[in-house]
């Protein structure tokens, strides 16, 4: 195992600012962090972050946790530590502080705030549909935890419409996927995306254009009991949007109605629907 160095300044800006504190009487002189009160050294890493360096801000935060370890000094620098990585963009980092956070001190006020930081450590890296969405469902985990564990914290509000833009994330990978293998003719792997959307993710904003791509997919199989079902479920939940103005022209132009017809699983879910217990 590598043992961690103490940790000497290298940065000139950091490096003036600390002999100041200290009243060295050289501006190039190595400065001892472990002959450093923790309080000086957390203050001068509140400087660093108001500076706009959070990178040294997290470095001198880190230090008082290691130098002063149990310590009331050690906690408030475990969290700004991850406030401070978080302000730099560094995910892994700031996840890994927000969790020892929480592992060493879960019922500390500060505990909400720590688990709120790890959401948005996942969560702030899912702004392209196309990116890994493992990410999404951490974000998702992570923020259903506050919500669930601090309801009545000030995180909670904040936590809710992040998880909601998050899940309709999720629905909107579905459908480019779905998009994508609809244009190519590969009906069945469409369905089987869109059908998600619909099953999975029916809250969010991407369910009425799931139902009028399975109208046209069912559409292009032949299936029109299945197409119909769709669009019958779109003109009750959705029929002012211009998703149904499509489904219905598609369906009438050939001479079809909108109406749920046959079984399957699209006929579940109007059976659902009109009593009631969905949307």
């Amino acid at each position: 195992m590598t043992v961690r160095q103490p940790l000497r300044i290298a940065k000139p800006l950091t490096a003036l600012a600390l002999v100041a504190i200290l009243g060295a009487c050289a501006a190039d002189e190595e400065v001892r962090l472990e002959d450093t009160a923790p309080e000086v050294i957390y203050q001068e890493a509140e400087r660093q972050l108001a500076a706009g360096d959070p990178d040294d801000a997290a470095q001198l935060f880190s230090e008082v946790e290691r130098l002063y370890p149990f310590s009331e000094w050690a906690r408030r620098g475990l969290i700004m530590q991850a406030f401070a990585y978080h302000e730099d963009r560094d995910y892994e980092n700031a996840r890994a502080a927000a969790q020892r956070f929480i592992d060493f001190y879960p019922a500390d006020e500060d505990a909400a705030y720590a688990q709120y930081l790890l959401a948005l450590s996942y969560y702030d890296q899912i702004d392209q549909v196309g990116r890994d969405q493992g990410l999404t469902f951490q974000a998702l985990q992570n923020l259903r935890t506050v919500i669930e564990r601090y309801p009545d914290s000030e995180y909670a509000r904040s936590a809710i419409l992040k998880f909601d833009l998050a899940f309709d994330h999720l629905a909107a990978k579905e459908m480019e996927i779905g998009r994508y293998y609809l244009k190519r003719g590969h009906y069945a792997a469409a369905i089987n995306r869109f059908r998600a959307v619909v099953e999975e993710f029916q809250t969010t904003t991407h369910t009425p254009e799931a139902l009028l791509r399975l109208v046209e997919a069912y559409l292009s199989l032949g299936l029109t009991d299945e197409a119909q079902t769709a669009g019958a479920i779109l003109g009750y939940n959705f029929q002012s949007s211009p998703f149904y103005d499509d489904a219905f022209r598609q369906l009438t132009g050939q001479g079809l109605s909108l109406e749920a017809r046959g079984g399957g699983w699209l006929r579940g879910i109007y059976d659902r629907t009109i009593r009631g217990r969905w949307l």
